[in-house]
């Protein structure tokens, strides 16, 4: 993979900001090799409780990637207590074990981590493997600046964790009333985009959070740096690209997607070591 130069050094400065996506939950495996459950397989599941005609309406909005609306639907039909009840079976992480990209993750050693996974994977991995020296603080804590103005690394859960369902975003109520009751915590989003680089891994151009943010980064900074995407080479045309890179200043870093991601987590091996051997130019030329 081609990792930029710039991007290597914000790294090595600790002025980047990892955003890790669904897309690196799913590595992990079972016992029986099965991966966690995409955000598709858990509609279609919760979907296959409801009865006709309203399951032929979800579907359609699932078939049309319209995954807000499917979600909104199926809280709506199971209720509250049945859709609670449904995301814990199917997103507690309960016997998944972390694959190397977890570790390849980790090694960028970040001070700061956003996740909107409300699964555990990552943060249990991290926390075992720094000997939980890790914060994990969420969107709905008062205290989140505090830690991102000290001196440890925080992993930071903007969309909530599967230990209170009441809690997560998953639906577009939940994100129209986040941004209100939490106004602060978007507030705090803002100033990192502003202060550090982004890198995006294993997530979606398709979260309102991440569409609201940065259009509106790009629109009121029109001579600001770019942030990092990295997504499969197939995902999006060129020209679908370039109209992303001109209204979210993002630039992309595209790889192969075949066996199961490989290159990626390769990819991420090999930016680990460019970046510890940048810290030795750091701190040899005093970058800070």
């Amino acid at each position: 993979m081609d990792w930029p130069d710039d991007l290597i050094l914000e790294l090595a400065r600790k002025r980047c900001v990892l955003f890790l996506g669904s897309g690196i939950s799913a590595n992990a495996t079972d016992i029986d090799g099965n991966h966690p459950p995409t955000w598709r397989k858990f509609l279609e599941e919760g979907n296959s409780k409801v009865g006709a005609p309203d399951n032929a309406v979800i579907k359609k909005c699932i078939d049309s990637y319209e995954y807000l609306m499917a979600c909104e639907l199926l809280r709506k039909k199971l209720g509250d207590n049945e859709f609670d009840e449904l995301l814990k079976n199917m997103f507690r992480g309960i016997g998944f074990e972390p694959a190397p990209i977890h570790e390849y993750v980790f090694k960028l050693d970040s001070k700061i981590t956003i996740t909107p996974n409300f699964d555990k994977i990552y943060d249990n991995y991290a926390q075992s493997k720094s000997r939980n020296t890790i914060v994990l603080k969420h969107y709905y804590d008062d205290d989140v600046v505090k830690y991102l103005r000290g001196t440890d690394s925080v992993i930071i859960k903007n969309h909530g964790t599967i230990d209170t369902t009441n809690k997560i975003i998953f639906t577009q109520a939940d994100y129209a009333r986040a941004r209100i009751e939490n106004s602060d915590f978007y507030k705090i989003m803002e100033a990192l985009i502003l202060t550090h680089t982004f890198i995006f891994l294993g997530a979606g151009l398709n979260d309102p959070d991440i569409k609201l943010l940065f259009e509106n980064y790009a629109t009121t900074f029109h001579v600001s740096k770019n942030h990092y995407f990295v997504i499969p080479n197939n995902t999006y045309s060129d020209l679908e690209l370039q109209v992303y890179k001109e209204t979210m200043h993002l630039d992309f870093i595209t790889y192969d997607p075949a066996d199961n991601h490989k290159e990626l987590s390769e990819g991420l091996k090999e930016l680990d070591a460019k970046v510890e051997d940048k810290k030795e130019e750091v701190k040899n030329k005093s970058w800070w």
